[in-house]
This record gives C-alpha cells, sequence and structure tokens, in this order.
C-alpha cells in the first residue's frame, strides 16, 4: 500500500513542468492497434494506467518499448482479438480497446473495466455506437462480444455526452467502408488529440473539437507520430496546491487554452493568474474567498475530474462555496475524510455546500479514487502537521510521482510503502 506523508504550512514556489495527459495517452495507445506498423507517442507519462495499457497492449500482440519520454508501438504483426478479465479491471480505460480491437480484427472479446468507482458509466453507449456501425453485439456472464467482417460507415447520434464513447467510435469508424458523421460528440481537447493522430497514421477525420465528427472510412492505417499534450487535470491539482498553501508557482509545457474555467474559478478565489502560450504563473498571497457557485459540465465547462482539489483549496475561503456534481454521483467520496482535517461540507445528492474554516488538521485519511486522493493532497498542505494519505495507489493511476513534484516546490512530501 503507498502512502503520502505532508507537513502542512509551508507556501509554494517554483517551476513544474505539466506531464503528458493521462486521459489523452490511453485512447492514443489503444488506437495504436488500428495500424500495420510503428507509432511513437513522445511527452507520455508514467503512470499505472499506462502501465496497464501497455500490458493489455502487448497481450493482444503489440511489440512495446520506452527510450526517455518516448512510447514505441509496433501493431505490425497479428493481433489477438480479446483482453482478458484481470487486465480489463485494472483500468476504466480499457473499454476503449472495443472500437479499436473490433475495427482491427472483426471481432473483440473482453469483460466490463474496472477502475475508480465514481457510479454508473456504463457501456450501453459504446456498445450502441458500435452497433450503429454494423456490429453484432452479444453479452454473457459479465463478457462483451462485437463482431463484424466489415464495419460500415452511418450515423452515430449519441444520447449523452461522453468522451469514451466518442473516442470508441471514432476509431470503430476510421477502417468502416463509407462515411461516418457522430452527433452528440465530446469537444474534450483529448478527442482532438486523438483526431491528430489518426489523421497522422492516414485517417480521414474531421470535426474534433466539435459537436460532430466526419470521418471517411479507409481500408488500412499506418503507424503515426504524436507528441501527447499537457494533463490539464494534473496542472489543475498543482494550481490547488499552490491556491491552498499560498506562494506562487509556474506551471510549463502547459495548455491555458484549455483550462479557461479552472484558471477563471482560481482567479475569482482571489489568486493572480499570468498565462503565456505554454505558460502559467499563480501567485496567491492574501486570503481566499469563496468562487461561487462551480458546476461541473462536459468541455468547454468546468471538467468534473478538477472539482476535487478545487473543492480541497476553497476549504479554508471566506464565505461558502456551492458545488454541484452533473457527471458523476460519487464524486464527493473524499469529503469524510477531508472533515475528519476540520473541514465545513455538507452535501445533499449531487450538490455539496463548503463553508470555509479558519484552520485545518493533519489527519490519517486515505485515498478512494483519483481525483479525491489529490483533493487530500491539496487539503493536507494547508493543514496544521502532518497528514497521512493511505491508498494513493489510486492517486498514482494519474499523476506521475506527486510527491516528487510537491517537494520540488517547496512541500514536505513523501511516499512510502506500508503492509496492508
Amino acid at each position: 500500500m503507498s502512502v503520502l506523508k505532508i507537513t502542512g504550512g509551508r507556501t509554494l514556489s517554483g517551476s513544474l513542468r505539466v506531464q503528458g495527459a493521462k486521459n489523452s495517452a490511453l485512447p492514443l495507445l489503444a488506437a495504436s492497434v488500428l495500424t500495420e506498423g510503428l507509432s511513437v507517442f513522445r511527452n507520455c507519462p508514467r503512470l499505472t494506467d499506462v502501465t496497464a495499457t501497455v500490458d493489455i497492449l502487448r497481450h493482444v500482440g503489440c511489440r512495446v518499448y520506452e527510450e526517455g519520454d518516448a512510447l514505441y508501438v509496433d501493431a505490425s504483426g497479428p493481433i489477438r482479438p480479446e483482453v482478458p478479465d484481470a487486465l480489463m479491471r485494472r483500468m476504466r480505460s480499457s473499454v476503449i480497446f472495443l472500437g479499436a480491437l473490433l475495427s482491427r480484427c472483426g471481432e473483440v472479446t473482453l469483460s466490463l473495466p474496472g477502475g475508480c468507482e465514481l457510479g454508473p458509466r456504463p457501456v450501453d453507449l459504446h456498445l450502441a455506437a458500435l452497433q450503429n456501425l454494423g456490429a453484432e453485439v452479444t453479452q454473457t456472464s459479465g463478457r462483451i462480444r462485437c463482431a463484424a467482417s466489415r464495419l460500415r460507415g452511418g450515423n452515430v447520434a449519441l444520447k449523452a455526452v461522453s468522451v469514451g464513447a466518442t473516442e470508441n467510435a471514432m476509431l470503430a469508424a476510421v477502417r468502416a467502408s463509407g462515411s461516418t458523421v457522430i452527433s452528440g460528440a465530446a469537444r474534450e481537447p483529448e478527442i482532438v488529440d486523438l483526431q491528430e493522430y489518426l489523421r497522422a497514421c492516414g485517417a480521414l477525420v474531421t470535426g474534433a473539437g466539435s459537436s460532430v465528427i466526419r470521418i471517411r472510412g479507409v481500408e488500412k492505417l499506418r503507424g503515426g507520430e504524436k507528441r501527447i499534450l499537457p494533463d490539464r487535470i494534473a496542472a489543475a491539482t498543482y494550481l490547488a496546491a499552490c491556491a491552498s498553501a499560498g506562494g506562487s508557482i509556474r506551471l510549463y509545457d502547459a495548455s491555458p487554452r484549455d483550462m479557461v474555467p479552472i484558471l477563471r474559478v482560481l482567479e475569482r478565489m482571489g489568486c493572480a493568474v499570468k498565462t503565456g502560450e505554454n505558460l502559467i504563473v499563480l501567485e496567491r498571497q492574501g486570503p481566499l474567498v469563496s468562487p461561487g457557485p462551480i458546476i461541473t459540465r462536459p468541455h468547454p465547462g468546468f471538467p468534473t475530474d478538477a472539482q476535487p482539489p478545487l473543492m480541497a483549496a476553497v476549504l479554508k475561503a471566506r464565505g461558502s462555496t456551492v458545488m454541484i456534481e452533473t457527471i458523476f454521483e460519487n464524486r464527493f467520496r473524499h469529503v469524510p475524510a477531508l472533515r475528519s482535517m476540520g473541514a465545513d461540507i455538507r452535501t445533499a445528492g449531487r450538490t455539496a455546500v463548503i463553508r470555509g474554516v479558519d484552520s485545518l488538521r493533519g489527519a490519517k485519511v486515505r485515498a478512494d479514487d483519483l481525483r479525491g486522493g489529490a483533493a487530500l493532497a491539496v487539503a493536507a498542505l494547508a493543514a496544521e502537521g502532518e497528514t497521512e494519505i493511505r491508498g494513493m495507489e489510486h492517486v498514482l493511476r494519474g499523476y506521475e510521482d506527486m510527491a516528487g513534484a510537491l517537494t520540488a516546490l517547496g512541500a514536505e512530501a513523501r511516499l512510502t510503502e506500508k503492509a496492508e
């Protein structure tokens, strides 16, 4: 079991490079099985979710190796259209292999994915999209099988905004016969990143970043090269950490244009924010104030993944802050741990009301999910005494050496391993 110990009370200062985006790396790596060549992914983050994805790639027949921050995937050999249960359950994003393997092999069999338990995230939207492209879907005993001799283009109208379903539809359609229109598509920057890679491989895809994506299928794709975009949620977490602890930090290799709703909230809290092309500078010297209501929305709204770290940052802000979660019903699982640190938080359904307190205290707490664990670290920086966060294996799924990053910014943080 991984444990992060943080001694609060230190202001932050210094510079930090933003890691590559987890939510872009995973679908990009899955997409590589569509190609019949060598793909190179630069700025690839070192995360346990990336390791799990690489294990799936190797299982299905890809050769994968690493050089510096680059990951090489050779999918030129035969590809196995099946992912075992043990590999699927290591992360939620493994469902992205549905569209990729189906398109490459004409069939795919896998189980329901694992990952953080944030509430129902059904694969119905994914399966409906594949059925619209000609796939036959059967489900038995927790296993899903999709088959099609060759997928055919069609109209995929997503009934709800879903990043994963949009990505699976894109991956299935790029080698289908004919043209596909995906309407109601998610607009996240990671979707744009996926389109750029697919186009580098020879796919005919346009419209990513809007709600309508158009694809004209091709028979084969070659390997391609892609630099993974900066992780806006990791960046938001370290900005929230500085807001919580006070001080001034610089994030480089950042993408401020993808973080506008987050930066606006931080400014309303009383932080000074400056941006450059790939740079974000945040300074917090005086007391924080409530930024007003925060409502999570699909992009370009305030992202659900940034809500827990920002909640932790407003725990000592003057006034009351209302947070409304519209994406995941169990996104407040970290609240009891924050309360044990002295936070004043009331929840009702998907609404949380945070009343600012004068002080927080260190405590022994446990991370139950990825972003909730990050929130506990943000709160610990503003707490008196030492906070011990257990269950950091959840956080390591999405953050590259969080302890090292916080230490580089002047915090007192160390990661240890303890027996259960």
